[in-house]
C-alpha cells in the first residue's frame, strides 16, 4: 500500500461502507466461529480501526503491517502492541499464543500466500482459526489490481487450495459484495477498453447511498450466514485448526 491510499484509507475506515460494511461482517464471524476471551492478530493493520472494534469486543489485539506509518497510526490510537513485521517472515509470537488471525485483503498483496497461512497456523491454539476476505474472480484483474499491489485474485478453488496446503480446514468460504459486481464489471470492461492512468481511490458516494449500501451488506450478511451468496466482488473464507 503507498502512502497516498493509506491515508484515504485513515480518512474513510470510520464511516466508509466498504469498510465497515467488511468490518461488521468479519464481527459477526468471529462471534460465531472464534468467540473471545484471546489474543486476535491482525495481519496488514491499516489504520488500526479493526484492532479497535476487536479491543471493544474483549480480545487482546496484536497488529502486523510491513509500513511504519499504519504501526505509527495505531501508537497514536492506543494500540501499542504492533510492531512493523513482513509477514512472510515467522511471526514473533510464541506456539497457540492465538484464538484468532484476520487478514482482510491481505493475501493477494503476497508472493507466497501459503507460507503466511503456515505462520498463521503456528501461533493459533486448537480450536482457534482465521478470518480472511480476499477479491474474487482472476478474469478482473487489471490496472486497480496492479497499482494495488496485487499478485492476484482469487477462486474459491485457489483459496481453498492455499488453506488446506496450510494446514487449516474451510469452515466457511462464500462469495460477498454481490450487489457492486455488476458496476465492477462494467468500469473494469471500460478501463480495458479507455485504459487511464487513475488512482486506485474508493469511488466518492454520498451519505444517502453510503447508508443505502450499508442496509444492502446487512442483507447480504444474513442471507451469506444462512443460504452463501454464490457471486460477489469478494471472497470471504473462515479457516479452522
Amino acid at each position: 500500500m503507498d502512502h497516498s491510499h493509506l491515508d484515504q484509507l485513515v480518512e474513510l475506515e470510520d464511516s466508509y461502507w466498504w469498510h465497515v460494511a467488511k468490518r461488521q461482517l468479519v464481527q459477526s464471524l468471529l462471534e460465531e466461529h472464534f468467540p473471545t476471551p484471546g489474543r486476535i492478530v491482525e495481519g496488514g493493520i491499516g489504520s488500526g480501526r479493526n484492532l479497535i472494534e476487536f479491543q471493544k469486543m474483549g480480545y487482546q489485539v496484536t497488529g502486523f503491517d510491513i509500513m511504519h506509518r499504519s504501526v505509527v497510526h495505531c501508537f497514536e490510537r492506543g494500540l501499542n502492541d504492533c510492531c512493523v513485521h513482513d509477514l512472510g517472515q515467522p511471526w514473533p509470537l510464541p506456539d497457540q499464543s492465538a484464538r484468532a488471525v484476520v487478514l482482510l485483503d491481505v493475501l493477494e498483496h503476497l508472493e507466497h500466500p501459503v507460507q503466511v497461512l503456515r505462520h498463521a497456523h503456528r501461533i493459533l491454539e486448537t480450536g482457534g482459526g482465521v478470518v480472511a476476505t480476499v477479491p474474487a474472480y482472476p478474469w478482473l484483474f487489471s490496472q486497480w489490481d496492479e497499482r494495488l499491489g496485487h499478485y492476484r485474485r482469487y477462486t474459491a478453488e485457489d483459496f481453498r487450495r492455499h488453506s488446506e496446503e496450510a494446514g487449516f480446514s474451510v469452515s466457511l468460504l462464500s462469495h460477498w459484495n454481490a450487489f457492486t459486481l455488476p458496476a465492477a464489471v462494467a468500469v473494469r470492461g471500460i478501463d480495458r477498453v479507455f485504459p487511464c492512468d487513475r488512482p486506485p481511490n474508493f469511488p466518492a458516494v454520498s451519505p444517502g447511498l453510503n447508508r443505502l449500501l450499508l442496509r444492502a451488506a446487512a442483507v447480504e450478511r444474513w442471507c451469506l450466514k444462512r443460504v452463501g451468496i454464490p457471486a460477489g466482488l469478494s471472497l470471504v473464507g473462515v479457516l479452522g485448526k
